[in-house]
């Protein structure tokens, strides 16, 4: 029987693996199928407080993920398969395996989209990625595309120019989601392309291989051929809630829904990061949610353990 399982190990999860650790309660970190979650994918963070040079993304996932084990957090590979809420304890079954639980804190994340083309998901580590940082050096010298109009495809796009010869920025309309500082940046960057407004319309990899993107005009539907060698797809997430679906509230777009900090509709579930963040989707504030997730569990089974002590 454990005291807390988490499920997620990015920035929430750890955070709140930190936190309830230090509280003794020897909490049980389920890894999920992206162990150290967008953080572990990410390039250069500048933004993180305390790391007034920037930290790469991996490391600072390493780091935490130490600081949690030095504190007593144990941890198990395997994405979450089902979940049971009916009762306490919660049953979760993970890599084949089943963890009955007095509190569980679900900090599952959120996945990267992709453009939904035939073909596509067999292409990723062929030529297509959703990860700068983790395939860019492959690139070195040669011409890529980054798809996307959000802030997380300004950061690519410039920190792929540092491998690429070349960098198409393609977005699907003429006005772009991200801030304006990090647009100011991609435009002056001389390696960087903007390709806009365009589809795309279809992938070439003759050789299993990418090769080359078609592109539809969104106004006069004339199409454009680009040859190139590497396309990072940076068109936004999804929350990784389909097991709590009927179980657990959330919105339209499948965000679970947490009140009152990190507090779920079922008492004994809490609920951190990205998985219930739609609007601000940073690490700091998947950190700090990490944190108040595991303060409400300790306080939670604080009352529970003292009103069965008198039961």
């Amino acid at each position: 029987m454990e005291n807390v399982v988490i499920i997620g190990s990015g920035c929430a999860g750890l955070t709140a693996a930190i936190y309830a650790a230090r509280a003794n309660l020897k909490p049980l970190v389920l890894e999920g199928h992206e162990p150290g979650g967008q953080l572990s994918l990410t390039t250069h963070v500048e933004n993180f407080p305390g790391f007034p040079d920037g930290i790469m993304g991996p490391e600072l996932i390493e780091n935490m993920r130490k600081q949690a084990a030095r504190f007593g957090a144990e941890f198990k590979s395997g994405a979450v398969t089902e979940v049971d809420l009916t009762a306490r304890p919660f049953h979760v079954t993970a890599g084949g395996h089943t963890y009955a639980t007095k509190a569980l804190i679900v900090a599952a994340g959120a996945s990267a989209r992709l453009l939904g083309l035939k073909g596509e998901k067999e292409l990723i580590g062929r030529g297509l990625s959703t990860c700068a940082t983790c395939d860019g050096y492959f690139f070195r010298g040669k011409p890529i595309a980054v798809v996307g109009g959000g802030d997380s495809a300004m950061e690519e796009a410039n920190f792929l120019s540092r491998y690429a010869s070349k960098v198409y920025l393609v977005h699907r309309r003429d006005e772009f989601r991200a801030s304006k500082i990090m647009i100011d940046r991609a435009k002056a960057n001389p390696k960087v392309e903007f390709v806009t407004p365009y589809t795309v319309e279809e992938i070439f990899s003759p050789q299993g291989l990418v090769s080359g993107l078609k592109l539809r005009h969104v106004e006069t539907r004339q199409t454009r051929d680009i040859e190139l060698d590497g396309v990072f797809v940076a068109i936004g997430h999804d929350p990784n809630s389909t097991i709590f679906k009927g179980k657990l509230d959330m919105d339209a777009n499948g965000y679970l829904v947490a009140r009152h900090g990190s507090i779920s509709t079922i008492p004994g579930v809490f609920i951190a990061g990205d998985v219930q963040d739609h609007r601000y989707r940073q690490a700091v504030t998947a950190a700090g949610s990490g944190c108040m997730a595991a303060i409400d569990a300790e306080k939670f089974l604080e009352e529970h353990n003292h009103a069965q002590a008198h039961s």
